[in-house]
């Protein structure tokens, strides 16, 4: 049998052909434009995600028994708004997750509204990127397209309407929506109230390993594919990936270095930080997660390579660092502000204390530490809830740098694992798929048995105590440069 994991990203659909053993037999890749109506807005137009993946589809399976296709699972990016009507055509582009026009909204949420109220209806507090804003910006400047409004859904949620039919979403990726009692997994009537919709105009809620459908037949004849073809409820990208490193169960924990930077940390119980600083979101384990997000990481250091010291080799720029726990000079990493545990979108990154004899070794050490510095400030706040997390996976762009992997573990004194296969959404899409199938009967299982650690980067004791007073350091620069932003 196989099973087909569906990243549906900002960019690219990626596409992932595994066999019932877990082997990876394909990957294809379809990219798709964006589209920036106005400075600071992005949008997309989602048929461009259909035939992406119809194309793609196509060709990830091009070279194998049709018939053995057994299920599907995807994993999508997060809080983009897609809007139907009642003849079930997109009513307008879709508002996507980095789009940055609903500050308005935002603030009404937060100063209006109220953080307290919003966290004890949604357990989160309102960001310029999740979708209940959105909703509010289409109400106050697009009125007459908000009456049309007959079903709202996230990107992924849209994939698999148009695949099995089914009006759908999940609890992971519905935590994001800013509608969702994330503790009770139900939609939240006072946040629906607030935004002037109704539950109607909402999909049903599922678990992200249940599944929502079969194909539709006249895709299952475009696709070769069985019309048995089961389609799960899928997950948001950082769980699907989280799925996709073995980050399930209690305490465990992956830190991503991706273009953005995410601290996830899973949890059997429901858990929310007094100041609303790290998302607290459905899992798609069944259970529930902790989320601290950087808008910067390994981007940060694209930036110093690419723009400042022009220069695309990014491990000769790591060589000659070798004194860890050393460095006078510090990187603020906030160069698109910040949103864990700061939510402040004003702020902006700043390089401290260098001086004559400082090199271009010890200013590319302040970036990839500034970085690692901000996510362990979303771990002290996990911590504070009583959350033992003594290790960590980690992945993206950032886990293939040796040096980077060692300040990891030092600067959050983990033990930190590198897994065999990180293929981000797609592959805990897969497993998702696995799951809903019948091949296991958890998705905590399927991770246990699926997901190989290859190494494991361990702290040093003498290092862990330099690092602690660096990063003792790094924590009163924030306070210190608050004054110079606007609040």
């Amino acid at each position: 049998m196989y099973f087909i994991g569906i990243d549906l990203g900002t960019s690219a659909v990626k596409l992932l052909l595994m066999n019932e053993n877990g082997g990876i037999e394909n990957i294809v890749t379809r990219e798709y434009p964006l589209i920036f109506p106005k400075s600071g807005w992005t949008e997309q137009d989602p048929e461009n995600w259909i035939t992406g993946t119809m194309d793609g589809l196509k060709e990830l399976t091009a070279g194998i028994d049709k018939s053995q296709v057994a299920g599907i699972g995807a994993g999508g990016q997060m809080h983009g708004l897609v809007v139907l009507d009642g003849d079930d055509s997109v009513i307008r582009p879709v508002i996507l997750w980095n789009d940055g026009r609903t500050q308005e909204e935002t603030d009404y949420l937060n100063n209006v509204i109220g953080k307290d109220k919003l966290s004890e209806y949604t357990a989160n507090i309102a960001f310029a990127g999740f979708t209940a804003p959105k909703i509010l910006w289409i109400r106050n400047h697009e009125p007459e397209n908000f009456a049309r409004i007959e079903k709202i859904m996230l990107p992924k949620d849209y994939l698999n309407y148009r695949l099995t039919g089914t009006f759908c979403t999940e609890y992971s990726d519905a935590s994001g929506l800013l509608l969702l009692d994330v503790k009770n997994r139900k939609w939240s009537q006072e946040m629906l109230d607030i935004c002037g919709i109704t539950e109607a105009q909402l999909p049903k809620l599922y678990e992200s390993f249940e599944v929502v459908g079969t194909l539709k037949p006249e895709v299952a004849a475009e696709l070769g594919f069985p019309e048995t073809v089961k389609v799960v409820a899928g997950a948001g990208d950082n769980a699907a990936a989280a799925v996709g490193t073995g980050t399930v169960g209690d305490a465990r924990c992956n830190i991503s270095l991706g273009t953005s930077g995410t601290m996830f940390i899973s949890s059997t119980k429901f858990g929310v930080d007094k100041n609303n600083a790290l998302h607290s979101f459905a899992h798609a384990d069944g259970a529930y997660h902790l989320m601290g997000v950087t808008l910067s990481a390994a981007s940060c250091n694209k930036w110093w390579c690419d723009e400042i010291l022009n220069t695309k080799d990014y491990s000769k720029e790591q060589e000659n660092i070798t004194k860890l726990g050393e460095n006078q000079v510090f990187f603020l990493p906030y160069l698109l502000g910040e949103r864990s545990p700061h939510n402040n979108t004003n702020v902006r990154g700043m390089f401290i204390g260098m001086s004559m004899d400082t090199t271009r070794w010890e200013m590319t050490q302040a970036v990839l530490e500034g970085v690692t510095f901000g996510l362990r400030d979303s771990l002290e706040i996990a911590r504070s809830l009583g959350l033992d997390i003594r290790r960590t996976k980690m992945s993206g762009g950032g886990a293939k740098s040796p040096l980077w992997r060692k300040m990891v573990a030092n600067i959050m004194n983990m033990d930190v694992d590198i897994v065999e296969s990180e293929q981000g959404p797609g592959l805990g899409g897969a497993m998702l798929a696995m799951v809903g199938c019948g091949l296991f009967p958890s998705v905590e299982e399927a991770a246990n048995k699926l997901v190989k650690v290859v190494e494991t980067v361990s702290p040093d004791p003498e290092l862990v105590a330099k690092y602690e007073e660096r990063y003792q350091f790094f924590k009163r620069l924030y306070p210190a440069i608050l004054p110079l932003y606007p609040a």
